[in-house]
């Protein structure tokens, strides 16, 4: 039996395509549009080992994602979120997969896609449904899985430390998921096998799919993330940072693909989407300095007036809008006192913002919390990150 024995181990797409811009004439094979962000026409095909493809304007991610092999892997992209295994032929005895090529919605690794609405903290999720349509050859060695990732902060550039979710809607070859069978559920009206385990500083839930399907429709990924909270694996404080499916490959490989892919989590109530004032420290609201909208305006503390400056829309996309600019920091800074700004909304983890414990809003990039200056309640007092203390200075009270 082949059994995940060992996680995958990642390198960053973005990273990638750096090093592939920097390598010379010799990289000059390289697909255009495989750099993660470039807009993805028909029939992309990218045969780098850690390359991706934007997908659907950015909303979706493809990556080939092999770290277990030197073999050749080709993925391409068709149109929509349609996206064909082109070349691949692994031939592992065992032990660890040798590649997982996949779609991901929300931040994987540090690069992020667009308009994701995640991160999302698991005990403020409102829904997570995904459906999935699969082309599944008659042969080889390979499983069918979702992979979702939690980690403590809204985001991380390195590996999750909370948990992996992974969820198996069909395998073939002998494989097995990693850890041992720990029980049975029934959610989302299907019945699953449950498989838990621990990695080095991450515990793992595989829930497998009884009878196995080539496609889901409007899954209830939810209710999987719920029972793997229960369970102890996933902890509630914690954020859903990305999710994504495709193929763990063992032998074989070419010929798996994806027709049609989708992801939706939206938060709970009190989790965003309504719009008015941002009020904090003194009782002060959130404002856009002289209500100016150029790049690059100071976001302060102000007076509440009622006006424009001060009304926010806190978006399921995880963004915070006023005046149509977002709620930015500065120059994607990641350290304490790296002051906020209205800019440009662009997708960019710098201006995805998460509601989390004792009224505090953090930034994704960062991990740190929109944070009032010298737990100052003046006029004019600038708003900045800082590390998150629960200070009142740090507590907001948002919309919606």
């Amino acid at each position: 039996m082949f059994r995940r024995l060992s996680i995958r181990s990642r390198v960053p797409s973005i990273f990638v395509a750096v090093c592939v811009a920097l390598a010379g004439p010799a990289m000059t094979a390289v697909s255009a549009g495989s750099a993660h962000g470039a807009a993805a026409p028909a029939d992309v095909t990218n045969c780098q080992p850690q390359g991706s493809v934007s997908l659907a304007g950015g909303e979706y991610t493809l990556q080939n994602n092999e770290w277990n092999s030197s073999d050749p892997q080709c993925v391409t992209a068709t149109s929509g979120t349609a996206w064909t295994v082109s070349t691949a032929n692994f031939n592992l005895s065992g032990g660890a997969p040798a590649t997982y090529p996949s779609i991901y919605k929300g931040c994987h690794w540090g690069a992020c896609t667009t308009n994701s609405g995640l991160p999302i903290q698991v005990g403020n999720l409102g829904s997570a449904t995904s459906s999935w349509s699969t082309d599944q050859p008659g042969s080889g060695a390979y499983d069918v899985a979702y992979d979702l990732w939690t980690n403590s902060a809204p985001t991380t550039g390195g590996q999750p430390d909370d948990s992996e979710i992974m969820i198996w809607i069909n395998s073939r070859g002998g494989v097995g998921p990693f850890g041992s069978k720990t029980g049975t559920v029934s959610a989302g009206g299907l019945n699953w096998d449950v498989y838990t385990g621990r990695q080095t500083s991450w515990n793992i839930v595989s829930y497998v799919l009884q009878g196995g399907s080539t496609s889901v429709t409007n899954l209830d990924v939810k209710a999987l993330i719920d029972d793997s909270v229960q369970r102890g694996i996933t902890g509630p404080n914690s954020y859903l940072i990305d999710a994504e499916a495709g193929f763990e490959i063992w032998q074989g490989g070419q010929g798996l693909g994806t027709n049609s892919f989708s992801f939706n989590a939206t938060p709970g109530s009190g989790g965003g989407g309504g719009t008015g004032p941002i009020t904090g420290i003194g009782g002060k609201c959130v404002d856009v300095a002289g209500a100016n909208t150029a790049n690059g305006t100071a976001v302060q503390l102000y007076d509440c007036n009622g006006t424009g400056a001060q009304q926010w829309t806190v978006g399921t996309d995880g963004t915070v809008r006023a005046l149509g600019k977002c709620l930015d920091v500065t120059g994607a800074g990641t350290a304490n006192g790296t002051q906020v700004q209205l800019y440009d909304c662009n997708g960019t983890a710098a201006q995805q913002w998460a509601a989390g414990a004792n009224n505090s809003l953090r930034n994704a990039n960062s991990g740190r919390c929109l944070d009032a200056t010298g737990a100052s309640s003046a006029n004019g007092t600038r708003l900045q990150i800082w590390d998150c203390t629960g200070s009142a200075n740090q507590q907001w009270n948002l919309p919606g």
